[in-house]
């Protein structure tokens, strides 16, 4: 798949932090203009949890520009809803740090949030950090109360569980959101049942909070509870976020049960949204993280049950009870199950099942358990009932006979190898495969330096074991590496391969043509009678190199430099390399397009 460029993702960095800043802007703002409450504190916090979930989203070295992008957003909404600039920026300030406590303990103690393993610790560290930084987050901005002429216990009272609801509900939501996507609507298949859910819940709660007469809020917690117990956090998440906004609006807008306490006055009934959302929370987050986590046991109990049933099915071994002429007396029933004969059909003498080829070696198997008697194994081919032989491995010992008094029987265990054995020949083809590639050049499919080498020592080796001579052919294409510029590294490729082919034409099958590397070759003549047969073989290749490559339309020229090594008596391999080497150079001096012979005294 194709990376990214850095441009890209830059661009993506900045339209996500765009996101982010008006996200948060925007609900806080909303937050704190649908309050009734003078010290401009919300029931619920949304923008916190919104910006610790898209923190615990993101690689943690991007945190900087997210809480960068947060606090401009922080101070610009407070700044909208008419908060003054000081209070401002300290309640800005208390959100961060809310924020950066929350998403730093979780990031700390479960680096990965979509491990099920871990989700009972996430929610103990969740639940732990987020009530400890709430608090921590309420004293800095009850604090500043005063600022605004407020009262102190009052605002920790109304801001400390309005961003612990905030950050359980919509924190939770954010994450869900960001790794599960369309998951979020639910499992597969059950969509439609989570969506019915939903609506069920949107129902009930605006029943229950589009009149200030009878105190329903109770009838809310059947549904989530149903929701959580169906479809575990998209449940509990979707049902709790409908709860949240629903209630809240209505309860800001002067409708639902908490109207009936008129006497608490709006804190008071901010107060009593906030008990009713966390109770909501308290009760359907548990049954999810319960749910959760029996679906991951039940799941890993479904596991090792497979597996231990596949061991069941799959390893069941036939066992043979015989004598020593081969006559099996008893086989048992797992013969149907491997090898398609009912035991029945296998007692007696039966080799004619074998494969004729492994019948002489089975039996001298029997007869070497016999002479040493001790265990031993043995591997042939069994002929199935559908006509197809079975690879099978037996381990047999000797048993006492039960019908023959010191008489001995063989009792064996066989199991259906032929898939090992295919591997094992799959294997072995690729072994061999692996093997040519590692001496052959991938671009020309010439032999490569390697297989150049081991052949160069064998044909010197001959040549002094049989007082042979030898003849040596170095080439390189002239100006190479200026095809390669002019033409691409494409038609570079194109000429290399053409070369080859051209090379291995005017040579005879018996010599070897390698590709050394770039663009060198090699031609290695074993049975070269005198120098003059090699000058024969070099002009002709002079001749057929002389022609033009023709690429995608274009006439590319290519010639060849020739160095050539000839030794009539025995050598070595640096030796004979150097002089060839030394003659393609020569060529090269004289003006390339021509071949120089060195011949070795």
């Amino acid at each position: 798949m194709r990376q990214p460029s850095g441009l890209q993702r830059h661009g993506r960095l900045i339209g996500d932090l765009l996101v982010v800043t008006i996200l948060v802007a925007v609900t806080s703002w909303l937050s704190l203009t649908l309050t009734r409450s003078p010290s401009g504190i919300a029931s619920v916090w949304v923008a916190n949890a919104l910006l610790a979930g898209w923190l615990l989203s993101r690689p943690t070295r991007s945190w900087p520009g997210y809480v960068a992008a947060g606090l401009f957003a922080y101070i610009l909404a407070r700044e909208l809803a008419g908060d003054p600039f000081a209070y401002a920026c300290v309640a800005s300030i208390a959100n961060l740090v809310e924020v950066l406590l929350v998403a730093g303990f979780i990031r700390h103690w479960v680096p990965d949030i979509g491990d099920p393993k871990k989700w009972l610790t996430l929610g103990r560290v969740a639940t732990l950090s987020t009530l400890a930084a709430c608090a921590v987050s309420g004293l800095i901005a009850s604090a500043a109360a005063s600022i605004v002429a407020g009262d102190r216990l009052l605002t920790f009272m109304v801001w400390y569980p309005a961003h612990v609801i905030g950050m359980v509900v919509v924190g939770t939501l954010t994450l869900v959101v960001h790794r599960e996507g369309f998951g979020l609507l639910g499992r597969p298949g059950r969509r439609l049942d989570f969506a019915f859910n939903m609506l069920l819940i949107a129902i009930v709660v605006g029943a229950i909070f589009s009149q200030n007469t009878f105190p329903l809020l109770f009838m809310a917690f059947p549904p989530l509870l149903w929701a959580a117990y169906r479809h575990r956090f998209a449940g509990v998440v979707g049902g709790t976020a409908i709860l949240t906004l629903i209630s809240g609006i209505a309860t800001a807008l002067g409708h639902g049960p908490a109207m009936l306490s008129g006497s608490v006055g709006e804190t008071g009934r901010t107060f009593l949204l906030q008990v009713f959302i966390g109770a909501a929370c308290v009760l359907t987050f548990p049954v999810a993280l319960i749910m959760a986590d029996l679906s991951r046991l039940n799941a890993r109990l479904r596991d090792r049950e497979a597996r231990y049933r596949m061991l069941a099915d799959y390893s069941q071994d036939v066992v043979v009870r015989m004598r020593m002429d081969g006559e099996r007396l008893y086989v048992s029933p797992s013969a149907k199950d491997v090898l398609g004969w009912e035991p029945d059909e296998l007692l007696n003498s039966r080799w004619d099942l074998l494969h004729p080829d492994d019948v002489a070696e089975q039996k001298s198997a029997m007869a070497n358990l016999l002479a040493a008697g001790i265990p031993t194994s043995a591997k042939y081919r069994f002929r199935h009932k559908d006509g197809r032989y079975l690879w099978v491995e037996a381990v047999m010992r000797l048993i006492p006979s039960m019908d023959r008094d010191g008489g001995m029987d063989i009792i064996y265990a066989g199991r259906d190898i032929s898939k090992r054995v295919a591997a094992e020949e799959a294997l072995e083809a690729s072994r061999l495969e692996l093997e040519t590639l590692a001496r052959v050049d991938s671009l020309t499919n010439l032999a490569n330096r390697r297989q150049f080498d081991e052949r160069l020592l064998l044909a010197l080796e001959r040549s002094r074991r049989q007082l042979l001579p030898i003849a040596l052919i170095y080439l390189d294409i002239d100006h190479f590496k200026q095809i390669n510029d002019s033409f691409g590294h494409a038609a570079g490729d194109a000429v290399l391969k053409d070369f080859a082919r051209r090379l291995v034409a005017c040579v005879r099958a018996g010599d070897l043509v390698a590709r050394l590397g770039g663009d060198e070759f090699a031609v290695l003549i074993e049975d070269a009678a005198t120098a003059q047969v090699a000058e024969v073989i070099a002009r002709k290749l002079l001749d057929t190199m002389n022609q033009d490559v023709v690429i995608d339309g274009v006439n590319v020229p290519v010639t060849s430099s020739i160095g050539i090594a000839f030794s009539a008596s025995a050598t070595n391999d640096k030796t004979l390399m150097s002089f060839a080497d030394q003659a393609l150079y020569a060529a090269k001096a004289a003006g390339r397009n021509t071949y120089r012979l060195a011949p070795l005294q």
